[in-house]
């Protein structure tokens, strides 16, 4: 169910699979969807030796798409081109909602610890656009989360903002593991686009479990699998 929150944080739906959440996971949806869209995946996903987890959703704001003829709808960044083209997707992404929806995150973050769960034990996912924003935000990391989860999706910062941010941040940032997934027959994000990102975070010195699925733009029983498989590595090497 929705959670009443601070009103400068953005509004969630949450699940905890046990009193006493240790660990939090935070869930950002695709471009017009919003916080429900996801919550459906935790009882496949959760496996029964897991610690005490707290799902949050957050929902986007509303703000007008560009490639929408300009209607408003849930959106973390503006996207302004279909162009996947250009080597980094410069023109594609809005930097100014990129921003702003980083800092959201990282509001949600210093909320979690204030709840008692340190950004060590929180896990930042996301799914298309709501994963470009969990890449963005993990590489302006000034302490390390317990890990990144990016699906169907791609980096959407340039070339030189990527570099600065490790090269500022270092250990930080590159202390982060790294699970990305895509779909070969994607048609909204390109398989393409999805796998020259992993490359560029790789060269950055990211440590990447990089999965690819014959599926469209989706989740799969498999990558849920998979997903569990990781999440359990990072639980038992915490």
């Amino acid at each position: 169910m929705s959670q009443p929150v601070d009103p400068a944080l953005l509004d969630t739906v949450e699940t905890e699979t046990a009193p006493s959440p240790e660990w939090t996971v935070l869930w950002l949806h695709g471009l017009g969807a919003d916080g429900n869209d996801f919550a459906p995946i935790v009882p496949q996903l959760v496996r029964r030796d897991w610690p005490a987890l707290r799902f949050v959703f957050p929902h986007a704001p509303v703000r007008p798409v560009t490639i929408n003829n300009g209607v408003p709808m849930r959106a973390w960044y503006d996207i302004r081109s279909f162009d996947f083209n250009a080597a980094d997707f410069a023109d594609r992404a809005d930097d100014a909602g990129v921003t702003q929806s980083v800092a959201e995150v990282e509001a949600l973050i210093a909320r979690e610890a204030g709840r008692g769960v340190p950004a060590s034990r929180v896990l930042l996912a996301g799914f298309s656009q709501g994963g470009a924003i969990a890449l963005a935000a993990g590489l302006r990391r000034t302490t390390p989360l317990a890990g990144l989860v990016a699906l169907s999706t791609y980096l959407p910062l340039t070339q030189a903002a990527a570099e600065a941010a490790v090269r500022e941040r270092g250990a930080a940032v590159t202390a982060q593991p790294l699970f990305m997934a895509h779909g070969q027959f994607d048609q909204v994000v390109p398989y393409a686009a999805g796998a020259a990102s992993q490359a560029r975070l790789r060269a950055l010195g990211l440590s990447i479990d990089w999965h690819q699925y014959p599926m469209a733009h989706q989740v799969c029983a498999e990558q849920i699998r998979d997903l569990g498989d990781w999440l359990s590595r990072r639980f038992e090497q915490a």
